[in-house]
């Protein structure tokens, strides 16, 4: 009998993705597990609601009492836990939902996952494992070189990188002191497929195509490390099948790339793939904005833990992944207007502070 999956987050952008690869690759029954906020989507999934190993519970992660019904039903053989706010604007406006979901909400599924995890026995106890993902963002900022490792000190300068830190933190202690099997993953900056247009690549195609102003903040000298999302999911499995209980993992696409030298790669690429009829250029949209409060210089992983111990590294270059990334965004536009229609119009966020 195949293994049962309970994944958090899973309507979200990386969650979808992973949802979608072990229906695809594997024979595990997956539990989404989600509360279907304002940047789930649920289309994402594609055919996922039909497959018969697939199971959705609309479940916020908060609700313990939820949690444990869901545990006592579906009998996981493990988490993946995915779920969590993660945009750094809608951080620095409302950081409250920041705390109670990514703190909190990790705390009480610990708190539902050990109580179940002890009440395992034989084989069933020595296969269940905890495995957290959460991102670089925990480190801080980097200068002009150097590379975020594991053993990298936390220094998050953002509310949605100190609760990121917090839930890592507790995944740790709930590890340490109380035994439970868990693994831990830091991603960099993911791209690709069914993102949600708040973010960086899709809020400038979605632009681009439409010949409104790309919006890049300061200097647009801020450098991040770029990871197309299949090749994410496909390490999520890797570390969670096979990493070291206890250990953590970064997980980066060896892409650096600062953000005015984005922003024209994908000017340029869309130019090429939908050039405009009377010959405008997409460069000729670039517009530089304030810059985001406490923006970090630049991320960078050094991925080659993952690489030695797991053998995993992307498939994708940065190339290919934008590419096929820029494609996938011009066939489905029709996705694109359905996630704005529910109330976001990628108007900027992150410039007020609501006291909560």
């Amino acid at each position: 009998m195949s293994e049962t999956l309970l994944i958090t987050g899973g309507a979200g952008f990386i969650g979808s993705a992973l949802i979608r690869l072990l229906l695809r690759e594997s024979d595990y029954r997956i539990v989404n597990v989600d509360k279907l906020s304002y940047a789930a989507s649920p289309e994402a999934l594609e055919d996922a609601p039909q497959h018969p190993r697939y199971r959705f519970e609309r479940v916020d992660i908060c609700d313990a009492a939820a949690l444990t019904r869901v545990f006592a039903e579906h009998r996981p053989d493990g988490v993946l836990h995915l779920a969590a706010e993660s945009h750094v604007d809608r951080s620095i406006d409302g950081p409250a939902d920041f705390i109670q979901t990514n703190i909190v909400g990790t705390f009480r599924l610990l708190e539902v996952a050990l109580g179940y995890f002890q009440s395992l026995d034989g084989p069933a106890r020595a296969r269940f494992r905890f495995h957290h993902v959460s991102t670089d963002e925990v480190y801080g900022s980097l200068g002009e070189d150097g590379l975020f490792t594991e053993t990298t000190p936390y220094a998050p300068n953002s509310p949605y990188s100190a609760s990121k830190a917090s839930s890592d933190h507790l995944v740790r202690a709930w590890h340490h002191t109380y035994g439970l099997p868990v693994v831990v993953t830091n991603c960099s900056n993911n791209y690709g497929p069914y993102q949600f247009p708040e973010k960086l690549i899709p809020l400038m195609i979605l632009n681009a195509l439409e010949f409104k102003p790309l919006p890049v903040y300061g200097t647009g000298a801020n450098v991040r490390d770029w990871l197309y999302v299949e090749d994410h999911a496909r390490a999520l499995r890797l570390v969670f099948e096979h990493g070291r209980i206890g250990e953590q993992y970064n997980i980066g696409g060896h892409n650096e790339q600062r953000n005015l030298d984005l922003v024209e790669r994908l000017c340029d690429l869309i130019d090429t793939l939908q050039p405009d009829a009377v010959g405008r250029k997409r460069r000729e949209l670039i517009t530089f904005v304030e810059d985001r409060k406490g923006h970090d210089l630049r991320y960078a992983i050094d991925a080659g833990k993952i690489r030695r111990e797991l053998g995993w590294r992307p498939r994708e270059t940065f190339d290919t992944g934008l590419r096929k990334t820029v494609e996938w965004y011009l066939a489905n536009r029709a996705w694109c207007e359905t996630v704005q229609a529910r109330g976001y119009q990628r108007q900027r966020l992150g410039l007020a502070r609501k006291a909560s």
